[in-house]
């Protein structure tokens, strides 16, 4: 058993190419379709302060979908960006944080916030990737030191401005910022994981990003697809033999029951972002828009340094809770992992979204 370490990892910036293509029932819909109505009366939802994670006796509640449990930090921290808005705003907006996808898996809630349905939800980054392949540069392994550059990058208007608008035009999201996933690990149910011969033929969750379905299969496992909210199910089944994320989710999510080895692949530092139907913004008063944006701009920098703080506290409760912790050679999958994201970045607009990321890193040789 080993504790845990960092390590960095560096993509290469010298390719070309061309970009690939881009990638609900209806009773939910109709129920979702109501949340912004019922948020526009005072008298339905404010001051009702039973409604838990909710901000309320404002004007109008805005809705947030959230696939994390009410322990996980971002719970918290989106009930505390509602209470920042209803301060910003002086009581015409507040919000209500609807938490482990009880509004629908990301997939659909992308879809949802869209149609108007629902006005702001947290949607992981490779999920915007199926959206738009323009966000692939902000998802490959190296492409981030840690997750303070991480931060610096999704605050500077120059490097995403035009990149989190871009979904504005066709599907009426607008990406406000986002979560940071701390860096990412390998989790399995057999173990420890210090080879690639250790991986081979073990299923692997993955979200249903190419980059991620590559990334397994290239350091031996078996990519499996997957719904989040069906990891749990699907490893105590003997479906899945393994999946990857951070240390926080594993231990909220409590995958530790039934996945109870742990490597620290150190793979990618992941991201959430936080999207917002984009008729909303526009409709909000320019300044009630403004402050919106200012409280999530001061909300994502606070987490931050929650998430340096989570993320100790979990490691020692995964020891606490019996769990090997792994830390192979970096040897042993850096060089795979690095390949993976050569492979990916391909076209030029790709390469310059990553320089200009590289650029940002504080000493960067970019």
């Amino acid at each position: 058993m080993r504790t845990p370490s960092s390590s960095r990892r560096r993509a290469s910036r010298s390719l070309a190419g061309s970009r690939p293509d881009a990638g609900g029932g209806l009773g939910r819909r109709r129920f979702l379709s109501s949340l912004p109505v019922l948020g526009a009366g005072a008298a339905l939802l404010g001051g009702c302060a039973t409604q838990e994670g909710a901000v309320t006796g404002v004007d109008r509640v805005l809705s947030i979908s959230l696939g994390q449990a009410e322990s996980h930090p971002s719970y918290g921290s989106l009930v505390s960006f509602g209470e920042r808005i209803a301060e910003a705003t002086d009581g015409r907006y507040g919000a209500r944080v609807y938490a482990n996808n009880s509004l629908g898996d990301q997939q659909e809630t992308v879809q949802l916030v869209s149609d108007g349905a629902i006005d702001m939800a947290v949607i992981s980054g490779t999920q915007i990737e199926n959206s738009s392949p323009r966000f692939l540069p902000m998802n490959v392994p190296g492409v981030f030191d840690d997750i303070d550059h991480q931060n610096r990058v999704m605050l500077d208007e120059a490097i995403v401005g035009e990149l989190f608008a871009s979904l504005e035009p066709q599907m009426r999201l607008t990406v406000l910022g986002g979560y940071t996933q701390g860096s990412r690990h390998l989790y399995t149910a057999q173990g420890p994981i210090e080879s690639v011969e250790d991986l081979a033929g073990l299923k692997i969750r993955v979200q249903e990003s190419e980059i991620f379905l590559r990334l397994i299969d290239a350091i031996g496992g078996v990519p499996t697809p997957m719904a989040y909210s069906e990891v749990y199910t699907g490893l105590q089944a003997g479906v899945l033999d393994g999946a990857e994320n951070n240390e926080v989710s594993y231990v909220t999510q409590r995958h530790y029951e039934v996945a109870g080895h742990f490597t620290l692949t150190n793979h990618l530092i992941g991201f959430d972002f936080l999207l917002a139907n984009t008729d909303l913004l526009e409709e909000m008063d320019e300044r009630d828009a403004e402050a919106l944006r200012a409280a999530w701009a001061e909300t994502q920098s606070e987490f931050v340094e929650i998430w340096k703080q989570e993320t100790e506290k979990m490691t020692a409760q995964m020891l606490d809770r019996g769990v090997t912790i792994t830390d192979p050679d970096p040897e042993v999958f850096a060089p795979l992992i690095e390949e993976v994201g050569l492979s990916i970045l391909e076209h030029p607009d790709d390469l310059a979204l990553y320089e200009a990321i590289r650029a940002a890193a504080e000493g960067g040789d970019a």
